[in-house]
């Protein structure tokens, strides 16, 4: 991998040139905010090693502290069928990390008065009114599980969307007859729009109680819709006025422009044992070169780690950056609290929280992980992945693209990578 040694060494000297990347976070010396030059040097070694292995073609990883860039890098090829190299203004699938900023739109909206959290979200999506839960039980004539129904305990709110414990699934990873259903109705239908979607999920039983279960699914899906109905504007454009625009996140949006497709990264799939890198395909899912109908809030955007940046230190920074103010700050803390009361089943989520939007680090004799108690962070499904830490005042971004989901947990195995590099 010399090439790409050299290619990097290319990059970060270019780095004074970064307004060609849009707008950034200033950069500094990583010992003027208490981090190591040379320990943040085994980023390199770290993501090299990964490459050489040919368990994905290439990465761009940000580290920040303190409101400043201490590394911000790109590594190895963004397209290796035409040998295009990495970039750190390459565009990438963001999928699960577009939903902290759909979470966002939905706090705007909450700061203006629209509603409070615990309103039954059916008081705007009227689909949700009298929505039942599914109950699997054994037939006791024919033995099979057949799916009955009961009444929900309560209405489904506005927080458990946020929270995921709406019942809400995704269908595609469970085998419940609940999921089967929404296979069956060919829910996430790319030709259709969110209130399509919306008005399936109105026909189909809870897979349970609201408020009961963590439970990763269409629930942000649902807030896109939520926020067009609200806000009185299509979603793409809310984002783009209230949130991308403001925040100077020029490469997010729905889908890459045509003038913009020569920064777009390639999606790899890696083989049974994570390796030979090739390309995936991508008629499984939509191309993201032309602007969609249906504007998924949970899964649907790209970007770039110049502007997941910004947002960051937006978030960081108690809602404001650069002078603009997106949230306040005591928004931005309700966000960052765990909201998983006590008795919720927490699924695999456990033994972390979950806030409005984000995955919430509890202690760390409990998460084992590095990450300080109350950090916030989530991930995409083509290995994506961002963590702010407010107690160290710091963000970390690794962007890939590898599909499916590689058992390797490069995103986790990265975090300790950047603390090790913290000195004061």
């Amino acid at each position: 991998m010399k090439n790409n040694r050299v290619l990097n060494t290319i990059l970060i000297i270019c780095a004074a040139c970064s307004a060609a990347f849009g707008q950034t976070v200033p950069s500094t010396t990583p010992e003027d905010v208490g981090m190591s030059s040379a320990r943040l040097t085994r980023i390199d070694d770290f993501v090299e090693r990964h490459l050489e292995a040919n368990h994905f073609a290439g990465a761009v990883t940000v580290v920040a502290r303190r409101g400043k860039v201490v590394q911000f890098k790109a590594y190895g090829m963004q397209d290796i069928e035409s040998g295009v190299p990495m970039s750190k203004d390459a565009i990438f699938r963001i999928y699960s990390m577009s939903k902290p900023i759909t979470s966002v739109a939905v706090m705007i909206l909450f700061e203006e008065g629209h509603f409070l959290l615990d309103d039954p979200v059916s008081r705007w999506l009227p689909e949700f009114k009298g929505i039942e839960v599914g109950v699997e039980e054994v037939d006791v004539e024919t033995g099979e599980t057949v799916l009955n129904t009961v009444p929900a305990d309560r209405e489904v709110s506005v927080r458990d969307l946020l929270r995921h414990t709406s019942g809400l699934t995704y269908g595609f990873w469970g085998d419940s007859l609940v999921d089967k259903m929404y296979l069956d109705k060919k829910i996430l239908t790319e030709d259709e729009t969110i209130q399509d979607t919306v008005a399936k999920l109105g026909t189909i039983p809870l897979k349970h109680q609201p408020g009961t279960v963590w439970e990763y699914g269409l629930s942000t899906d649902v807030l896109g819709r939520f926020v067009e109905v609200v806000s009185g504007q299509p979603f793409d454009e809310f984002l783009e006025e209230r949130i991308f625009t403001p925040l100077g996140m020029t490469d997010t949006g729905f889908f890459v422009p045509p003038e913009k497709i020569g920064r777009f990264a390639t999606v790899y799939e890696p083989n049974e044992t994570n390796t030979a890198v090739a390309p995936y395909d991508t008629s499984k899912g939509r191309n993201y070169l032309e602007k969609p109908t249906y504007f998924s809030g949970g899964g649907g955007l790209v970007s770039t780690a110049a502007d997941y940046l910004r947002f960051s230190h937006m978030l960081l920074n108690g809602g404001e950056l650069d002078g603009v103010r997106i949230l306040s700050r005591e928004t931005v803390e309700l966000m960052t609290t765990d909201h998983l009361v006590e008795g919720t089943d927490r699924g695999y989520l456990d033994p972390y929280g979950f806030g409005l939007g984000f995955r919430i680090a509890l202690d760390r004799g409990i998460t084992g992980s590095i990450l300080s108690e109350g950090s916030y962070s989530w991930g995409g499904m083509a290995h994506t992945v961002f963590w702010i830490d407010p107690q160290e005042e710091l963000i970390g971004i690794f962007l890939t693209q590898i599909l499916p989901e590689s058992p390797l947990p490069y995103r986790e195995l990265f975090r300790p990578v950047v603390y090790q590099a913290v000195i004061d």
